[in-house]
């Protein structure tokens, strides 16, 4: 059994930006992409926008792109979005760890164990935030075995 208990508290202002995906387990939607970033901004009508975007195999591929919106449906459950990119079908959005300091990192999970994700705001990770988030998430079930390390730039 996954432990999906989310974050108490999300601050949307400080979380909004631009995130690096530094690992994630393969899914259909994200297939053979590398350099994959996640932005989130505030729409007028009170909705996030979400834009990721990536490479097609390399660093220097084909530039894919998603426009995506998000919400938090219960603000008792801040930690706990739901995203859509195809219309009008929402997927779970988990916020599991956060770096509640300074919004550095972020581990993602979902109502389903398929769906993983290590976040930064930067495009290479410290060594020891990434083990100590491998660990979390370890202690709360999650198999990596099948986790894929992002390539991403170096800046």
């Amino acid at each position: 059994m996954i432990d999906q208990t989310t974050v108490k508290e999300l601050d949307l202002n400080r979380y909004l930006g631009t995130w690096y995906e530094i690992a994630r387990f393969p899914h259909s939607f994200e297939k053979n992409l590398v350099g994959v970033t996640a932005t989130y901004s505030l729409k007028e009508d009170g909705m996030i926008k979400v834009l990721n975007e990536g490479f097609k195999n390399t660093l220097d591929g084909e530039k894919s792109k998603a426009i995506g919106k998000a919400k938090i449906p219960n603000k008792l459950e801040p930690g706990k979005l739901k995203v859509s990119f195809f219309w009008i079908f929402y997927a779970d959005y988990y916020v599991l760890e956060l770096d509640a300091e300074n919004y550095q990192y972020a581990m993602i999970g979902s109502s389903s164990d398929k769906y993983f994700w290590i976040l930064s705001r930067t495009p290479q990770m410290d060594p020891a935030i990434y083990n100590m988030l491998l660990d979390k998430a370890r202690e709360r079930g999650y198999n990596l075995e099948k986790l894929y390390r992002v390539p991403q730039t170096v800046k």
